[in-house]
């Protein structure tokens, strides 16, 4: 620096010389002109010393070293031909300790329950081929390697990113993930029904991987797309939204908060949400309720704007109401702080069935009077802010402590290595079925595809984990 002031010096202190001894002849109005130009290349000068000190900062910055034995896959995207085929360089297994000392959510326990309809009799060939017609997709481990055998599409692009949810679980723990075959269901609506598998049926349940089940259905419950991202509405990856969401948080105090409860969604879904919408404030009626619909296509014209779930924590009491079955912003509206007013669902995922009423949210019943209901839920809470707070603030820590990516991935793992101890045969890889891996997913090119691709890459598991997944609790 001191090089470069002692040159700036002899710069303009030649420059005024110059002035100086011209002045008389150039005039004093061209003399200002040039002690003007004099100034102008000086700060160009300094701009472009200060930019050179930067790069030299960043280029001599060490990289922060690596915990030992730690493992980089990275995003290869050079070596793909035109057929995008997996590459040959990231290992398939990989040395870990034996043990976690990580306990598991208690959530992870009705792993055991989602299975049972298979203890007794064991997985057969048959019975995951009898699942083929409600699955959207085979997904197939053999050796570490993962194929997909697709049946039909899925909406938007539900199938790619839950098949894009696995490979990263298979990068996560290379090698640790056993041989399977399982079929896998992308829609709202469940599909194995209790009353068509009693009796002798009993023994012959297809194994359907699904987001979602009620107590009349046996899907299995696996975690949704939208943990690795939703282009279509632009909702960034679970890992990222949660931090949003935490940050969020800090904006409005809860008790600066609007005293009223929120919602906000596409309510045309289901008959729920519109009989919902009958509770908004009216010339008629205040039930300290405030409901706007979500235009999405409005919102994707405008770029997504009036849509960042981190700008929506500005209300004491959030509403949480099922869609066609259950919904992913149930996440979402917990995340908030707020207080939910969870409007007794039907149908849950593979998280919420630990979820406690009074303790993580206000239950309310659906009936003639949810109205009235939610109008004095917000009255209690107006009443007796510190309770409510304290509701809205646990079921948020819930969220936060319990739902990280860490635990999605574990719970991931404890049930797909649950399942292929009920294989009653080895997993092969289907002829209509082809080889995946993040490179044919996320190497993919077009105008189309960006979002996806940001959207993977964001959600990209990028070194295996140094430890085992957490420890599993006991059944029920």
């Amino acid at each position: 620096m001191a090089t470069y002031f002692h040159s700036v010096f002899l710069f303009w202190s030649q420059g005024a010389q110059f002035c100086g001894h011209f002045s008389k002849s150039i005039g004093k109005r061209w003399a200002t002109i040039t002690i003007f130009i004099l100034s102008f290349v000086s700060i160009f000068l300094y701009w472009i010393w200060i930019q050179k000190s930067v790069i030299t900062d960043i280029v001599t910055t060490p990289s922060p070293k690596k915990p030992p034995g730690q493992v980089d896959f990275p995003l290869n995207c050079s070596n793909l031909n035109l057929t995008l085929t997996c590459p040959t360089t990231c290992p398939v297994t990989i040395e870990k300790e034996e043990s976690s000392p990580v306990a598991c959510p208690e959530y992870t326990r009705w792993i055991h329950e989602d299975l049972r309809p298979w203890q007794s009799t064991g997985i057969t060939r048959d019975m995951v081929e009898s699942g083929r017609v409600y699955a959207n997709f085979r997904f197939v481990i053999v050796k570490g390697k993962a194929y997909v055998e697709k049946y039909k599409g899925a909406y938007q692009t539900r199938d790619v990113f839950t098949i894009w949810g696995i490979l990263q679980l298979l990068r996560l723990y290379p090698g640790k993930v056993p041989d399977l075959e399982l079929m896998f269901w992308c829609g709202d609506e469940t599909v194995i029904k209790k009353r068509d598998h009693q009796g002798l049926k009993a023994t012959s349940v297809p194994p359907v991987f699904h987001y979602c089940k009620d107590d009349e259905t046996l899907d299995i419950v696996f975690p949704d797309w939208s943990f690795w991202g939703w282009p279509e509405v632009n909702i960034k990856p679970w890992g990222t939204t949660l931090e949003a969401l935490k940050e969020g948080n800090k904006k409005i105090k809860w008790k600066d908060r609007k005293a009223y409860a929120f919602w906000k969604g596409n309510p045309y879904v289901s008959k729920k949400r519109v009989e919902l919408m009958k509770c908004n404030v009216s010339n008629k009626n205040d039930w300290n309720v405030r409901l706007y619909i979500q235009d999405w296509e409005k919102e994707t014209k405008q770029g997504f704007k009036n849509s960042k779930l981190e700008d929506q924590c500005t209300h004491r009491y959030k509403i949480y109401i099922e869609g066609y079955t259950w919904s992913v912003s149930e996440k979402y509206i917990l995340a908030c702080n707020s207080m939910t007013l969870l409007l007794i669902p039907q149908y849950h995922d593979f998280f919420t069935r630990s979820l406690v009423p009074m303790q993580h949210y206000w239950p309310i019943k659906i009936t003639n009077n949810t109205c009235r209901d939610l109008e004095l839920a917000v009255e209690w809470g107006n009443y007796h802010t510190d309770k409510a707070q304290d509701i809205g603030e646990a079921g948020s820590k819930f969220i936060q402590e319990n739902l990280k990516m860490d635990f999605v991935y574990d719970y991931m793992f404890h049930l797909l290595s649950e399942y292929s101890k009920l294989l009653k045969f080895e997993p092969t890889i289907p002829l209509g079925a082809h080889e995946v891996c993040s490179e044919t997913m996320a190497c993919q090119e077009g105008s189309k595809f960006w979002r996806i691709k940001n959207f993977m890459v964001e959600s990209m598991v990028k070194s295996p984990r140094n430890r085992l997944p957490c420890t599993m609790p006991p059944p029920l």
